[in-house]
């Protein structure tokens, strides 16, 4: 008995010792070292700096040296790894100004910054707190995020109210519609949108604002903003047939010619055409503008209108009758142009980016963050490659006279 339990006992001595760890300390052991090195860093970074000031390392002879040290003093620093100490240097006759404190708050700041672009990237309050949580450790609140998202609203602002620079020949409008919170009560408001093509050929975010709705009133004011801030020289406007926008824009800009979008045309149309002949509609609709010009154009609408009476589709003959000749304003300019005319697409694409921001947001607590949102967005897309690659060559554009335009209008 005796001599088997000593073989278990060395059995056990033989057997691998299992080492457990204590995350618990683990983790401020890792947090201690990188706000250990973070403060080295930094005070070795103040060091070189009061160096290169003094042209001369401490206590070093040199006949270069314009300064020497007079001791330091602390100063504490927040930082992400914790609060760190710093010894700044003094000098005795000359003024220590560290930029590498500045530099190193400027990259912390640039949380504050991702918090803000998170939420006006259009992601969701509760989803930033989620993210915020897994990057840094802790949870911002909502109304963290809300006083950071004022700070960048006067900067959208001072960008919204520029000064429009150059003339811009050809413009396209639409709004988009939000859901607001009022009063308990969840409604509808709208912002209104104009993008441009300048006389270089470039695209260019022109104007947002908010609308109560797409009315006379609203776009008459939005209009209005926009030429006080220096719009002008246009030649052709593309929009869907707002009566309220069409009317403004011939107050404002009574000069510019008006396209009727064809793609916005062509689904009115549908509404008042069965499902099973909307192909065959849609291909009459689309040869009126493969013609190669209006003259042709306008003979192929009265075609189009009476074969859709043989169909027995006289709503649809009457609509193409009555507004189908809005839809050809674009062929008075020149026929490398006139896809980019035809239709609202070029804003259309941007409203579909803008409308896939602002879904996770649901409603919006008021009208002045739909409006940051929605603008900060096209703010974004016009520092992107989209607002500084060429859209169209407007040399062709620029050998068209006022009267060739009338003349084919």
């Amino acid at each position: 008995m005796k001599k088997d339990s000593k073989e278990a006992v060395k059995m056990e001595e033989s057997k691998p010792q299992i080492i457990q760890i204590n995350e618990g300390e683990v983790h401020a052991h890792v947090d201690r070292l990188v706000k250990q090195t973070v403060e080295e860093m930094l005070n070795g970074m103040l060091d070189a700096e009061a160096d290169k000031l003094c042209q001369a390392k401490r206590y070093e002879r040199n006949p270069e040296r314009q300064d020497t040290r007079a001791g330091h003093y602390k100063r504490k620093l927040h930082v992400t790894a914790g609060e760190v100490e710093l010894q700044v240097p003094k000098l005795r006759h000359l003024t220590f100004e560290s930029a590498i404190i500045e530099r190193y708050r400027r990259r912390e700041s640039s949380v504050e910054e991702a918090l803000i672009e998170m939420y006006l990237a259009g992601v969701s309050v509760r989803r930033v707190e989620d993210i915020t949580e897994a990057l840094w450790g802790t949870r911002v609140s909502p109304s963290t995020v809300s006083n950071l998202n004022k700070k960048v609203y006067g900067r959208i602002n001072e960008w919204r109210n520029r000064l429009i620079e150059g003339k811009h020949r050809y413009v396209y409008l639409d709004g988009i519609w939000l859901k607001r919170s009022w009063c308990g009560e969840v409604r509808n408001l709208s912002v209104l949108v104009c993008i441009g093509v300048d006389e270089y050929g470039f695209r260019d975010i022109l104007g947002v604002a908010e609308g109560a709705k797409e009315d006379h009133a609203s776009w008459l004011s939005f209009l209005r903003h926009m030429k006080t801030r220096g719009l002008n020289g246009i030649g052709l406007a593309v929009s869907d047939k707002c009566l309220g926008l069409v009317e403004a824009l011939g107050e404002v800009y009574p000069e510019a010619q008006w396209q009727r979008c064809t793609v916005h045309f062509y689904r009115n149309v549908f509404t008042v055409v069965p499902r099973g002949k909307i192909m065959a509609v849609a291909a009459m609709l689309k040869a009126i503008h493969a013609q190669e010009d209006r003259k042709a154009a306008e003979d192929k609408i009265k075609l189009v209108a009476a074969k859709l009476e043989k169909m027995k589709l006289a709503k649809a003959a009457k609509m193409v009758r009555e507004g189908a000749h809005e839809t050809l304003s674009y062929y008075g300019f020149p026929p490398t142009h006139w896809r980019h005319l035809r239709t609202n697409n070029p804003l259309e694409r941007i409203m579909r980016e803008i409308r896939r921001r602002t879904r996770v947001v649901g409603s919006f607590p008021d009208g002045e963050s739909a409006l940051m949102l929605v603008a900060s967005r096209l703010r974004h897309v016009s520092g992107t490659r989209w607002g500084t690659r060429m859209y169209m060559n407007m040399q062709r554009l620029n050998e068209v006279t006022e009267e060739d335009i009338l003349t084919t209008a």
